[in-house]
């Protein structure tokens, strides 16, 4: 089994929290698709395209391409893709472009997941970040793309925005229920170096919230989404049992996949290849028969440390036969020795040779899963 990745890095106005590589009204949209295209048929020994299970398409804002682009697109994918082979395709897409035929054009390519970031069902938190679209137009986006014969729709949100209190994030969960989705992803807002939002908090305009804050509205979000009959499949990921997003759980077990578009990451099972971030460089190089990308070869240590940070961010753990068949029993008995004392102090748990963080230590999961890593 394998994947792949398209970066579409293209958006109307960039969002005041996001640090992903995009750009804004270029004018490249036409020469970027046609550099794609030309990238999978230069790449195409990297990983077994018969084995291509899963495809997404995000960004950037896809959903920003006009229908012929969309339509190239999979028609130059289909050039070297059966595209029948594909149990899962998704598009990722603003709510403020989901029109009906929006809907038709992406269903009609064989586009059969749309994930869509929804953020917050608060106008007043929309706007403080700068978010396109209201609360009013992302639920009309879920009904048109549910009339268009789609349902297996992911929404995004985010807790600890500027503004944003328990009560607020309590209305936005519950409106979000109502929506009945197959799928939710829930993220903590960062302040990442470089981004709007990060400056506007450093003049003192806006005021982060609170850590223990955070802490209650995950909490809130877990209990409310479990009781709804969401299982917390990974620590930001929750679906109805079965509807996992099956192209993200290959990132978190380390099948290959394929990056395509500037700022893509492809991983082969050995190598890690890194595409520019930069459009132009990107079409440029493609245009000239040049592949855009730079490489790095893993050391064994490098593969254990993200095999655990990965697995033990999922309610599917890491198993330490698992550990033992692939970096051997020296490591599997490292592992486990640490591992065991987090057992002992509830704050992961064991299922015979597997282990898990416990759900109420998930917001501790990054310092946990520090600890347990090898250091070289």
């Amino acid at each position: 089994m394998s994947g792949i990745y398209i970066h579409i890095p293209f958006c109307k106005r960039k969002c005041s929290y996001c640090d992903f590589y995009s750009v804004v009204n270029t004018g490249l949209e036409g020469s970027y698709v046609s550099s794609l295209i030309k990238e999978l048929g230069m790449r195409q020994e990297e990983i077994s395209l018969a084995d291509v299970r899963t495809i997404y398409i995000g960004g950037g804002t896809p959903s920003v391409l006009s229908f012929p682009q969309i339509e190239a697109l999979f028609q130059g994918l289909s050039q070297s893709l059966d595209l029948k082979n594909a149990e899962e395709i998704t598009i990722e897409a603003n709510p403020d472009d989901v029109t009906k035929d929006f809907v038709a054009c992406v269903k009609s390519v064989g586009v059969n997941r749309i994930s869509m970031g929804v953020q917050s069902f608060v106008d007043s938190e929309l706007k403080t970040v700068n978010r396109r679209h209201s609360a009013a137009e992302a639920i009309a986006a879920v009904e048109a793309i549910k009339d268009g014969g789609i349902n297996n729709i992911s929404l995004d949100i985010i807790y600890g925005l500027p503004g944003q209190n328990l009560e607020t994030w309590k209305y936005s969960i519950e409106e979000l229920l109502k929506l009945d989705v197959d799928h939710i992803s829930a993220y903590n807002l960062s302040y990442e170096e470089g981004t709007a939002l990060t400056r506007l908090r450093d003049m003192g305009r806006i005021k982060e919230v609170d850590d223990e804050t955070c802490v209650a509205m995950y909490d809130l979000l877990c209990a409310k989404l479990t009781r709804a009959g969401y299982q917390h499949y990974e620590i930001s990921n929750f679906a109805k049992p079965g509807r996992y997003s099956r192209h993200n759980s290959n990132y978190w077990n380390c099948t290959p996949y394929l990056g395509l578009g500037a700022s893509a990451h492809s991983f082969d099972g050995k190598v890690r290849r890194y595409n520019p971030s930069n459009v132009a460089n990107y079409v440029d190089k493609i245009s000239n028969g040049e592949v855009a990308y730079e490489s790095e070869c893993e050391e064994w240590w490098q593969v254990y440390n993200e095999h655990i940070m990965l697995g033990l961010r999922t309610m599917w753990g890491v198993d330490a036969e698992a550990i033992r068949l692939r970096f051997g029993d020296k490591m599997m008995r490292y592992f486990m020795g640490l591992a065991e004392a987090f057992v002992a102090d509830g704050k992961m748990t064991r299922n015979g040779a597997c282990y898990r963080i416990a759900e109420d230590a998930m917001m501790l999961s990054d310092g946990i899963i520090r600890q347990l890593m090898y250091v070289e």
